[in-house]
C-alpha cells in the first residue's frame, strides 16, 4: 500500500485531507479552500443584499460567522462540493432521488466521500480493490465489496451523511502544479460568476436532507456467520473512529 497517498489528521483539516486522499494528491491546502469558503459567503451576502441592505435580516446576517468554514478549520460540504467542480466532479447524495434515478450501485462507483460526526473522510476504489482512506487511520485500510455495502450500511443507520463522487480519474494528476490548481479555481469562478448575472441568479448549493436506514440485521443462528464476522468487523472500524473522536473532538 506503499503507493497509496494517504494524508494523515493534522489539527481539524479533516476536509483537505478528505479531497486529497480522494484526488491521491496535495492539491488542496488550508488557503485554497479558505478562498472558496469565502467565494461561497460573499455569493451568500449577495443574495441577502437583494433584500436591501438596511435590513434587518441583512444586517442579522453580517453578524453572523461563516456557514462555509471556521476558525478549527472544519469546511462545509458546499465547499468541497466546489472544490471537486474545480476537477469536473459532482457529489450526489447517497440514496437521493437524484441517486435512485441513476440507478447507482455503490460497488460500481469509484469513491465515497463520508461525514461522521462532523469529521469528512474518503472510501474510495484503486484499481479493483476498496480502501478507507480515513485521515484518523494510521494507513490505508483495504475493505471488501461485502465490507463496503455494510460500511455504508452501518454509517447511514448511524446518522452519517455520504456522498458519491463521480467521474474520479482512475489515476491521480500528479503532473498538475499549484500554478495550474489555481488557474482550474479561477477559471471555475470566473465562469460562475458569468453565469450568475443578475445577482438574482446567484446558484445556490443544494442541499438534501440525510436519509437513515434500518438497523443492519444478521443470520440467526449459534455459529458466527460470515456475515455476522463482517458485521462485527465494520464494528470494529467505528470503534477506532469514535475513540479518536473521544479524545480528540471535532476534526
Amino acid at each position: 500500500m506503499e503507493s497509496i497517498f494517504h494524508e494523515k489528521q493534522e489539527g481539524s483539516l479533516c476536509a483537505q485531507h478528505c479531497l486529497n486522499n480522494l484526488l491521491q494528491g496535495e492539491y488542496f491546502s488550508p488557503v485554497e479552500l479558505s478562498s472558496i469558503a469565502h467565494q461561497l459567503d460573499e455569493e451568500e451576502r449577495m443574495r441577502m443584499a437583494e433584500g436591501g441592505v438596511t435590513s434587518e435580516d441583512y444586517r442579522t446576517f453580517l453578524q453572523q460567522p461563516s456557514g462555509n468554514m471556521d476558525d478549527s478549520g472544519f469546511f462545509s460540504i458546499q465547499v468541497i462540493s466546489n472544490a471537486l467542480k474545480v476537477w469536473g466532479l459532482e457529489l450526489i447524495l447517497f440514496n437521493s432521488p437524484e441517486y435512485q434515478r441513476l440507478g447507482i450501485d455503490p460497488i460500481n462507483e469509484r469513491s465515497f466521500i463520508c461525514n461522521y460526526k462532523e469529521h469528512w473522510f474518503t472510501v474510495r476504489k484503486l484499481g479493483k480493490q476498496w480502501f478507507n482512506l480515513n485521515s484518523l487511520l494510521t494507513g490505508p485500510e483495504l475493505i471488501s465489496d461485502t465490507y463496503l455495502a455494510l460500511f455504508l450500511a452501518q454509517l447511514q443507520q448511524e446518522g452519517s451523511s455520504r456522498n458519491v463522487s463521480q467521474d474520479i480519474p482512475q489515476t491521480s494528476g500528479t503532473h498538475l502544479t499549484s500554478e495550474e490548481l489555481r488557474k482550474r479555481r479561477e477559471a471555475y469562478f470566473e465562469k460562475q460568476q458569468q453565469q450568475q448575472h443578475p445577482p438574482a441568479q446567484l446558484s445556490h448549493p443544494r442541499e438534501r436532507p440525510t436519509t437513515s436506514s434500518g438497523a443492519l440485521g444478521s443470520d440467526p443462528g449459534d455459529a458466527m456467520s460470515e456475515e455476522d464476522m463482517l458485521q462485527a468487523a465494520v464494528t470494529m472500524s467505528l470503534e477506532v473512529v469514535r475513540n479518536n473522536f473521544k479524545t480528540e473532538g471535532k476534526k
